[in-house]
């Protein structure tokens, strides 16, 4: 019986990891986003860009500023100087300036809260989507993602990292699907450099995989010590049941 506690510890830390190697294996080919939500350095510049780049138009509606102040070591003045664009009190949550009507005009769709994105499509998704966005003249916006194929959002940051264009596969003129994506060419430099651009790309991502789950940091170090004791408990259980059955034959 301890024998089988330990492998059901075991087998219940592996259930917990399984779900998001599942769902990255069904995106297909991604780009690895190595996200750490232990860096505060990384999630506090995450912060920053999101206020900066996509608040505008997107909301986080289940995260409050003081949580994150509290979390990524940021005070309420700091909040209040750099981080609360249209916020007036730390326990207010991150709201758009866009009303979903607007977006609806403007975009085709409301832009979506993005409380749990990083939740329900994965890191890797989001690092590719931001980073994976090519001119496309058939678009409304004029681009098209990789990630995404006919997404309706602009290239909001092609400033810093420039017009990629696409390199697509070899494709048969009678051939009616559309034609795949090999791979994206930078064809005019943004004011960043590419590895420049994905670290504001990875720290962004690594924000919105914190905001997602804020307790994750904390619950994963916190596992790492369960598991321990369990495997120690296992252990000792083992031991226990040799000395009462050490009689038995």
């Amino acid at each position: 019986m301890a024998t089988r506690l330990g492998f059901g510890a075991l087998l219940a830390a592996a259930a917990l990891a399984l779900p998001a190697v599942v769902h990255a294996e069904g995106e297909g080919n991604l780009r690895a986003a190595e996200t750490d939500v232990h860096n505060r350095a990384s999630l506090q510049r995450g912060a920053r860009n999101f206020m900066n780049y996509c608040s505008g138009c997107h909301s986080a509606q289940f995260v409050r500023f003081n949580r994150i102040g509290a979390d990524l070591g940021i005070t309420d003045q700091e909040l209040k100087d750099n981080l609360m664009f249209a916020a007036e009190r730390p326990f207010e949550t991150i709201k758009s300036s866009l009303a979903p009507a607007d977006g609806r005009k403007w975009f085709g769709n409301a832009p979506p809260d993005l409380s749990l994105m990083a939740r329900a499509r994965g890191s890797d998704y989001l690092f590719t989507f931001l980073t994976g966005f090519y001119a496309d003249a058939s678009r409304p916006n004029g681009v098209n993602n990789i990630a995404l194929p006919g997404t309706a959002m602009p290239d909001v940051l092609a400033d810093l990292q420039g017009v990629q264009v696409a390199v697509f596969k070899p494709h048969a003129k009678d051939d009616p699907s559309p034609p795949e994506v090999e791979s994206l060419k930078l064809a005019t430099p943004g004011t960043m450099s590419p590895e420049k651009f994905d670290e504001f790309a990875r720290d962004t991502v690594n924000f919105l995989e914190y905001i997602g789950e804020p307790v994750q940091a904390k619950r994963r170090d916190l596992g790492v010590w369960v598991i321990l004791f369990l495997m120690a408990f296992t252990g000792f259980a083992f031991l226990l049941k040799r000395e009462y059955f050490k009689d038995i034959h």
